[in-house]
């Protein structure tokens, strides 16, 4: 499976699990049959750009967001206000330990 087809498979079942579809409602809302869901998610089928637009208009996305290489977190807000707790953290004890 080349990178590209990899990258849109797994965006595309992250951002449908996080919208709660099922790949049948993800089918349903794009007229496509399931199977063709999952093989897409497989990394077996490439939709056609047409599909492309309507899957990421049923994720409520923009195209190019289904090949976004940034890792697709569900609770992306609390992971980044954690890694700037713990960066600004880090910089006050150094300050701690120049002062």
């Amino acid at each position: 499976m080349t990178r590209l087809r990899t990258i849109l498979a797994e965006n595309i079942k992250a951002y449908r699990s996080d919208m709660g579809f099922s790949q049948l409602k993800l089918a349903d809302l794009v007229e496509t049959a399931p199977n063709y869901i999952a093989m897409i998610e497989a990394g077996k089928r490439f939709p056609s750009d047409t599909m492309i637009e309507k899957i990421a208009h049923a994720l409520q996305k923009e195209p190019f967001e289904l090949f976004s290489i940034v890792p697709i977190q569900k609770n992306w807000r609390a992971v980044l206000l954690a890694e700037l707790s713990d960066f600004i953290g880090d910089k006050l004890k150094e300050a701690q330990k120049n002062n």
